[in-house]
């Protein structure tokens, strides 16, 4: 893994932004610059880190992460869903086929941590489920709850929604719905269970579907540290027991960092000293391995020249496969 030097030497070559006009019109997400390219969506994982709906801080190495342990649960949950995958032809570069997306964060919780918990807290409903009262933060679940919200728009914040509700709006028919909710329980169980292997608890987790014609594909990403909460397992009865919270490996330590400081999405943004950043980088290349088993092949050559370089390659070879097979 990498070193404190190393990491501290690349503050400055972290990717805030892409311009790959060569491609398309780029669309800019919290963390992913998107391009459309024939008939693929080009999804570029960035170093931004997104709390509260806000892009806080540039973290050296987070996007090839995030790419990485993407690829890594892709192909691990393909026989339960289909996906978007195409090829990963850069680091920081996920390539897939063009989805029709529900507009809808299917949030699959299992322990109440996060905005469930605050919602509890307030006296609120979780996505218009009540839960029983006397519940402790972090406390397990008595079973995996599908808790949806609304994609909001960029600057915004994602709004909670009912299952029956988003199907009464017309977000998605009450068929589709089903399907949906069906993997998704099934995608959670499945990481639940790997994560344990590993001896570690996913607690919650977010996942994007949409639809090429008639099929469901899992899109964007999947139990990655930004979508995903993952938690020691060892450690977390004595933790709970002693009112403290988890050991953490996703980015929930960064939302607790800005929250001490009273930062919730609004006004400014509280400065990260260069030392907690390589510490913020350090904690994600440790997350990856104690998730994955393995070390997170990391690529120091400038970014942004080896995204053109990679996409302009890639771009060329797909063109020709695509020749030769018509």
């Amino acid at each position: 893994m990498l070193n404190r030097e190393t990491i501290r030497e690349h503050l400055c070559s972290c990717i805030a932004a892409t311009d790959l006009s060569f491609l398309s019109d780029r669309y800019e997400g919290k963390v992913r610059d998107s391009y459309r390219w024939n008939d693929l969506r080009i999804l570029v994982t960035t170093d931004r880190i997104s709390c509260f709906d806000r892009v806080v801080a540039l973290v050296p190495f987070k996007g090839q992460v995030l790419t990485r342990l993407a690829e890594y649960w892709f192909a691990e949950t393909a026989r339960i869903v289909k996906n978007h995958l195409v090829a990963v032809p850069d680091p920081n570069v996920l390539v897939g086929r063009e989805v029709e997306i529900v507009p809808i964060e299917v949030v699959v919780r299992g322990y109440l941590a996060g905005s469930a918990w605050r919602d509890y807290q307030a006296g609120k409903t979780i996505s218009g489920v009540t839960l029983p009262s006397g519940m402790n933060q972090f406390q397990k679940l008595e079973q995996n709850l599908v808790t949806p919200s609304t994609k909001a728009e960029k600057g915004e914040h994602d709004a909670p929604i009912s299952e029956q509700d988003l199907v009464e709006r017309g977000l998605v028919s009450g068929e589709r719905w089903s399907e949906i909710r069906e993997k998704a329980l099934a995608l959670f169980a499945f990481g639940q269970k790997r994560a344990q292997e590993r001896g570690l608890l996913l607690a919650d987790t977010k996942y994007e579907f949409g639809f090429i014609g008639d099929e469901l594909v899992l899109a964007d990403e999947i139990h990655t540290l930004d979508s995903s909460r993952f938690w020691v397992q060892d450690t977390y009865e004595q933790l709970l027991r002693d009112g403290s919270a988890p050991q953490m490996l996703d980015k929930e330590p960064v939302r607790q960092w800005l929250l001490e400081r009273g930062f919730k999405g609004d006004g400014p943004i509280p400065h990260f000293e260069d030392e907690h950043l390589v510490d913020i980088s350090l904690h994600y290349l440790d997350s990856y391995s104690r998730i994955t088993g393995q070390v997170c092949p990391i690529d120091l050559e400038p970014p942004l020249l080896r995204l053109e370089r990679s996409l302009r390659k890639f771009q060329s070879e797909y063109s020709l496969n695509s020749a030769v097979g018509a």
